[in-house]
């Protein structure tokens, strides 16, 4: 966590700072490990200060703050990372604070601060060129999760021998998919997440890329996931509702939810736990049990 639906709705929370201008960076008073922040926070509000932000995108799993340079700050949120305009969960892992310009036109809804927030401190924050972001990032990434072709999909992953459910997760093949939402992928498509991808059949396939539309889009509409830890939360602090949706993930035990008798189980792959259904996920292929929403289209 988080994953493309998290990120996707942390953009679209803080959009209302698009068009405000910086004032000042900075880093708040932090006891904990300091994250990683490139170049140096002093750069980055000498280099900002005074700019006005143009557009907010996301690429795979990162936030990115657009400038009229075409530079841009790129934000990547790990495990427990938060981008917020809202008050944080707590001031101990306040990391980042982005102070802006008072509007021309008075407004009590335009937001005054971004703000960045890392219980764990893994994440990364880093001011980049467009040169620098297009070597160092984007080459690095295969087509986004939410906009790759069932051709381009079966291009990237259809000859490796790994696993289906782990080479959904390498961020160079399609980016965004992270281990919970490959889960639930993987279930809505009825495969079994064990099946190596060299192995999978023609109508699989054809399942799963309509699958990884439908999960993401549905997640995002519930503004992703927020799990028993409570870490996630979208940018005004507020929990997601994608995890009373979820069909296998972290339900262990549990009934299937689509087959008579299934009970859901756990493996590790990869060192990350995989749930699914043994009864209607089968390396076979096709089960009479498998079928997907009526909405779900590629």
């Amino acid at each position: 966590m988080p994953e493309l639906p998290e990120v996707e709705t942390m953009c679209r929370g803080i959009a209302p700072i698009i068009g405000r201008e910086i004032e000042r960076v900075e880093v708040p008073p932090c006891h904990c490990r300091p994250i990683t922040i490139e170049p140096s926070v002093a750069t980055i509000d000498r280099r900002l200060r005074g700019r006005p932000v143009t557009a907010i995108q996301r690429r795979g799993k990162r936030v990115m703050l657009c400038f009229d340079d075409q530079s841009r700050l790129v934000i990547e949120p790990r495990m427990t990372g938060l981008v917020l305009l809202a008050d944080p969960p707590d001031p101990d892992h306040l990391r980042l604070r982005i102070q802006f310009r008072p509007p021309s036109i008075p407004s009590a809804d335009a937001p005054t601060e971004l703000l960045l927030w890392d219980r764990r401190g893994l994440g990364t924050i880093r001011w980049m060129s467009e040169k620098d972001y297009l070597e160092k990032v984007d080459s690095r990434l295969g087509p986004d999760a939410m906009c790759i072709t069932a051709e381009e999909l079966r291009q990237n992953l259809a000859a490796s021998r790994r696993p289906i459910k782990v080479a959904l997760l390498d961020q160079s093949a399609v980016a965004g998919i992270g281990n919970l939402y490959a889960a639930e992928i993987l279930f809505l498509a009825g495969v079994d997440p064990r099946t190596r991808c060299d192995q999978l059949t023609k109508p699989q396939w054809e399942r799963i890329h309509p699958a990884i539309t439908w999960v993401l889009r549905d997640a995002i509409e519930h503004e992703g996931s927020t799990l028993s830890d409570g870490t996630y939360r979208n940018a005004l602090n507020d929990p997601g509702n994608y995890q009373n949706m979820h069909r296998v993930y972290d339900r262990e035990h549990l009934s299937c939810p689509r087959c008579e008798g299934g009970v859901i189980r756990r493996i590790v792959q990869a060192q990350r736990a995989t749930f699914f259904c043994p009864g209607c996920q089968r390396k076979s292929g096709r089960h009479p049990s498998v079928s997907m929403p009526d909405n779900c289209r590629d």
